[in-house]
């Protein structure tokens, strides 16, 4: 598929008048999570909702990390989701979870998010 970035705008769940944007994420369908600077998150007060969860990265290790809740913008498209307190050496990354809430897919041949069309109903 190849590998490209995209931005975005995290903004606080409860004080939406707090935001902050991200200039450059991976892209990563195969990351569950997004993962943001945690300097990041604490400028926009998102809290430390879940502690010490743990994360198999793509190289096998095992980390620990903190998850919040905040909002995650792109274009006109926005969800709140889980998001994780990535600290400096971590990847920036917009996962699978968000993309879905986001309703966006990755157009692997233009290396682009696009709409995923129509929700279903039910």
């Amino acid at each position: 598929m190849g590998t490209f970035h995209t931005s975005c705008r995290i903004g606080n769940h409860i004080d939406r008048s707090k935001s902050v944007r991200i200039p450059k994420l991976l892209v990563d369908t195969g990351s569950e999570y997004t993962w943001v600077p945690a300097a990041k998150l604490e400028k926009i007060a998102v809290t430390r909702e879940k502690k010490d969860i743990r994360f198999v990265m793509a190289n096998g290790e095992v980390v620990t990390r903190s998850v919040g809740f905040a909002i995650v913008h792109i274009r006109k498209n926005f969800t709140i989701d889980e998001v994780v307190f990535a600290e400096p050496g971590d990847l920036i990354l917009l996962g699978a979870r968000t993309l879905e809430g986001l309703n966006l897919i990755v157009d692997a041949i233009n290396k682009k998010l696009v709409a995923a069309g129509p929700l279903p109903a039910a």
